[in-house]
């Protein structure tokens, strides 16, 4: 009994041996699957990393990716051919863009069961859609479809069956029972390596924006350090002339008989308009970089404003032995524009071609071109480079001047004169040479885009002769104005013109004078210490026996949309400090002859008993 129990154990080591070559066959399957995966993934790797390298090297693009999957699949998988079939949804195809190497003489092919044909992959080649659904429902698995993180279908991985060569060896069969594992662990690595690239490059891009945006912010702090810094000189400069000859004059006790002194209001005056033309090119870059430049458009005589334009040049052309042309043509006669601001431009352009030009001629030259009026400003000067022309209309930027041991200006009167030229429809041109003098051409239409036939022009024009006006008793304003030195320069200059002017300071002085007379005129500040002016204006509009008193708003509020604020609060005019003297005294005429009419007839009915 006993020689018969031993035989058992013997008949199951005989047993045994088949299941161990499964099993040692099972083994070499998932080292081929796990050894193929960490093939292909540290390929993909590589890729990535190549995106990180310097920009000497060629950068990976997701093509690369794509091949490399089909490359390394189609080693891992022996005789099949692996192809990526890319989705096109405006066509609803897919096309076949990548395709693995192969050495066999058989063309790639995939069948289709539910049409029994045979469907060759090769590049560009186009399968439908129903196709590949088709092909994706079929066994054993040939294809596997490609999708992002959000679902959205890229494409297709294909397999194609080949007869192995002689010497190709086809897979085994535990490899082909973990082909389905390996196709499908491969698309997550090539779906990962997909969403890695776009991030790294996402990041790539972000940092170049950023780098760019560095660049940008420190040229631009760059400039503006160097704006302060010639401001502030340039600013300086007229104020200390202004300081000065003040403080000779009231040292010396002024005597408008004495030349000199008369000398030193010319210097304090010309010192305070260039100071005011540094203030005003700031304001208005900012105001038109804000879109609150308002612009008022006029019916203007070309000829005279050009003449006037060279009038205001043509000191500082004699102190530097210049000669100053002025060539109009016969067609030029009006342009609808803004009177202001073309002598703004035409000023700018001006004092530039002086200030590069040592010998010669600076020139203004107006021609009719096709509905169009050309301002043509030429100098002899020392020209500008192309590097410099590239860089002429850059905020802050300032070409060096060998003319002058400084950079004179802000550096923003290019920048604003194009930009004032836009405004107004039209556009700036440049030709320059070095050492052969330099040529700014507005081009200007006719008549703006869109501007209406028959508008009318304004009856107050800037710089207009102030009619004297004949004083009497009727002729009283009450100026309610909180600065000193603006009060009193008011008051001169209407008394100069026959106006009594009651100066208040605040809104209390403002009730209690209007108890003891009514004038015919009231000139309002904004900003009093004890009210708000707009306000003061509704409460005078709320009372009847003020209502008609015409009201003229004289403040420093002057951004756009200001005008429009005060004259809904019920203002009858609005002027802009600094004031234009002559401008003030046109506004104060045009309102204050209605109401002395009114006060006369009022009063005449009043002494003849009839009211």
């Amino acid at each position: 009994m006993q020689q018969y129990s031993s035989l058992p154990e013997q008949n199951s080591s005989v047993d045994k041996t088949p299941t161990l070559l499964t099993t040692m066959q099972q083994l070499r399957a998932e080292l081929w699957l796990e050894r193929s995966l960490n093939q292909l993934q540290s390929r993909l790797n590589d890729c990535l990393l190549s995106v990180c390298s310097p920009a000497s090297q060629p950068k990976t693009t997701e093509a690369e990716i794509f091949q490399t999957v089909v490359d390394e699949l189609g080693i891992a998988l022996h005789s099949m051919t692996v192809a990526i079939a890319l989705f096109q949804p405006r066509a609803k195809i897919a096309q076949v863009c990548y395709v693995s190497s192969s050495d066999s003489p058989y063309p790639p092919l995939i069948y289709i069961e539910q049409k029994e044909q045979k469907l060759e992959l090769k590049l560009q080649a186009v399968i439908a859609i129903e196709d590949l659904q088709q092909l994706e429902s079929q066994q054993p698995d040939e294809v596997w479809r490609l999708t992002d993180d959000a679902g959205a279908v890229i494409g297709w991985l294909m397999l194609s069956q080949t007869s192995p060569q002689s010497d190709q060896k086809a897979l085994t069969a535990s490899q082909s029972q973990l082909r389905s594992q390996l196709l499908a662990r491969s698309t997550k690595q090539c779906v990962a390596a997909l969403a890695q690239l776009q991030k790294i490059q996402s990041l790539q891009q972000q940092s170049q924006q950023l780098g760019s945006s560095n660049e940008k912010l420190e040229r631009t702090n760059e400039l503006k350090n160097q704006f302060l810094a010639n401001t502030s000189h340039e600013i300086r400069t007229p104020l200390s002339s202004i300081i000065g000859f003040s403080q000779l004059l009231l040292a010396q006790g002024y005597d408008p008989t004495r030349e000199h002194h008369q000398e030193y209001l010319r210097i304090i005056q010309s010192s305070g308009k260039h100071l005011l033309t540094l203030i005003n090119d700031i304001l208005d870059l900012s105001k038109i970089e804000a879109n609150q430049l308002e612009v008022e458009w006029e019916n203007i005589n070309l000829p005279e404003i050009c003449r006037n334009v060279l009038a205001l040049v043509k000191e500082k052309a004699a102190n530097k032995g210049l000669q100053l042309r002025l060539k109009l043509d016969p067609k030029v006669t009006t342009l609808v524009a803004d009177p202001l601001r073309l002598k703004q431009m035409l000023l700018n352009l001006l004092f530039n071609a002086l200030k590069f030009t040592k010998t010669g001629a600076v020139g203004l030259d107006v021609l009719h071109k096709d509905g169009f009026i050309h301002f043509i400003v030429w100098d002899t000067g020392i020209g500008i480079s192309p590097e410099n022309q590239a860089r002429l209309f850059q905020p802050y930027f300032q070409i060096a001047n060998t003319l002058v041991n400084r950079h004179e200006g802000t550096g923003l009167g290019l920048t604003v004169t194009r930009k004032l030229v836009e405004i107004h429809g039209g556009w700036l041109e440049v030709e320059s040479e070095v050492d052969h003098g330099s040529r700014f051409t507005i081009i200007l239409p006719v008549k703006p885009v869109g501007e209406a036939e028959g508008d009318e022009v304004d009856e107050v024009e800037e710089g207009a002769k102030c009619p004297m006006i004949t004083p009497d008793s009727a002729l009283k304003i009450l100026l309610v104005e909180n600065d000193l030195a603006n009060a009193k320069l008011i008051q001169i200059y209407l008394g100069t013109l026959g106006y009594q002017v009651i100066w208040v300071k605040n809104a209390t002085e403002m009730w209690s004078a209007l108890t003891d007379f009514s004038p015919i005129v009231i000139l309002m500040d904004i900003y009093l210490p004890d009210g708000n002016g707009l306000k003061l204006v509704e409460q005078l509009r709320s009372e009847a026996k003020y209502q008609k008193i015409p009201v003229i708003v004289q403040t420093a509020m002057a951004m756009k949309g200001d005008r429009e604020t005060c004259l809904a609060a019920g203002v009858d005019d609005y002027i802009s400090k600094p004031l234009d003297l002559a401008l003030l005294g046109n506004l104060v005429a045009k309102h204050g002859k209605v109401l002395s009419a009114e006060t006369r007839f009022i009063a005449s009915v009043q002494e003849s008993g009839e009211c």
